[in-house]
C-alpha cells in the first residue's frame, strides 16, 4: 500500500512509519509510529477532524446497575427450563409444524415434525430447553398461535 487516505490528507508510509529529515510538516514528532497508529488513522472517517482520533467512550455503570455483559452472563447462568407442547384436538399437524418452525429459532422441518408426532402420540413433547425468560417467551408465542404449551424447570435429568 503506497498511500493511506486519512480524511482528506494523503499519507505516505514515510509520514507514518518514519520521519525523513527535511520534512516540513511531520505527522508525528516521534521518529516512528507503529502499525496500530496507521490502522487507526486510516480507519477514521472523512470529515471527522481530518485524522484526529476521538477517545473511545467507556460505559460507566453505577454500583446498583448491571452492565449488559452481566445481564447476558446471568441469563446464561440461570437454570434451564423446558418448553412443552401438549396435544390438542383442534390444530392440524401441518399447522403445528409451521408454528414450531416460526416461533422457535433454528427449528428445522425434521425436528418440528418429530416434536409434533411425539406430542400427538404421547400427549406431550419437549420443544426446547433454554433460559427461563426465553422459555416464557416461546410459550407465549406458541399459545398466541393457538397451541397448548407450558414450561417447567429442566432438572438434573435433562
Amino acid at each position: 500500500m503506497d498511500t493511506a487516505i486519512c480524511g482528506r490528507i494523503a499519507l505516505s508510509p514515510n509520514h507514518v512509519f518514519g520521519q525523513k529529515t527535511g520534512d516540513k510538516h511531520p505527522l508525528y514528532k516521534a521518529p516512528s509510529a507503529n502499525r496500530a497508529s496507521l490502522m487507526a488513522l486510516s480507519a477514521s472517517a472523512p470529515g471527522k477532524g481530518g485524522g484526529v482520533l476521538e477517545r473511545p467512550t467507556v460505559e460507566k455503570t453505577s454500583p446498583g446497575r448491571e452492565s449488559e455483559f452481566d445481564l447476558r452472563k446471568s441469563r446464561k447462568m440461570s437454570p434451564p427450563y423446558r418448553v412443552l407442547l401438549h396435544n390438542d384436538n383442534y390444530n392440524k399437524r401441518e399447522y403445528v409444524v409451521q408454528v414450531l418452525m416460526k416461533v422457535i429459532p433454528g427449528m428445522t422441518l425434521d425436528n418440528a415434525v418429530n416434536i409434533m408426532q411425539e406430542a400427538h402420540y404421547n400427549g406431550l413433547a419437549v420443544v426446547i430447553i433454554c433460559a427461563q425468560a426465553d422459555a416464557e417467551e416461546h410459550c407465549v408465542q406458541l399459545r398466541g398461535n393457538g397451541l397448548l404449551s407450558s414450561i417447567e424447570p429442566a432438572g438434573s435429568g435433562c
